[in-house]
């Protein structure tokens, strides 16, 4: 069944914060195998101009689909979640994060499409910190698969 278009537009958030700690950045970093010392070093971090150690550019997904999420399960959007898939992501900067940034966001629905059997939802999320300033903006795809037969 076809995804509701009258859900383009739709906006979710803001999330509770979330707190990013040099321990979460440096397990995603491991998890990535990343070695990359602005990651783990705060040292390293400080000297090329960081308040603390900063993430990989990768790293909003941890916690980008929190907000984006509640669309998934919005009943009238019409979802099967058993049939999604992850089809893309991307990130556009203001600045890196760092450990002890506490984030939130507000995600928004920008585009459902149908792409032979399956429907694509596009989300943008846009990171902000807790003061509003903002961080960066993630554009997740998810594809639900047989969607439009």
């Amino acid at each position: 069944m076809a995804l509701n278009r009258d859900f383009v537009g739709k906006s979710y958030g803001p999330t509770a914060p979330y707190e990013v700690s040099r321990v979460k950045i440096r397990e995603f970093a491991a998890a990535i195998g990343d070695g990359n010392p602005l990651y783990r070093d705060q040292e390293a971090a400080r000297a090329a101009g960081h308040p603390d150690v900063i993430a990989p550019p990768t790293f909003p997904i941890v916690f980008s689909l929190q907000s984006g999420g509640e669309a998934l399960v919005d009943p009238g959007l019409g979802v099967n979640v058993a049939m999604v898939v992850h089809g893309e992501q991307r990130f556009e900067y203001v600045r890196p994060i760092h450990a002890g940034d506490r984030l939130v966001l507000t995600s928004t629905i920008t585009d459902i499409r149908t792409a032979g059997q399956n429907e694509l939802l596009t989300i943008r999320s846009d990171v902000t910190t807790v003061d509003g300033e903002p961080v960066c903006v993630t554009y997740n795809t998810i594809v639900e698969r047989g969607g439009a037969a």
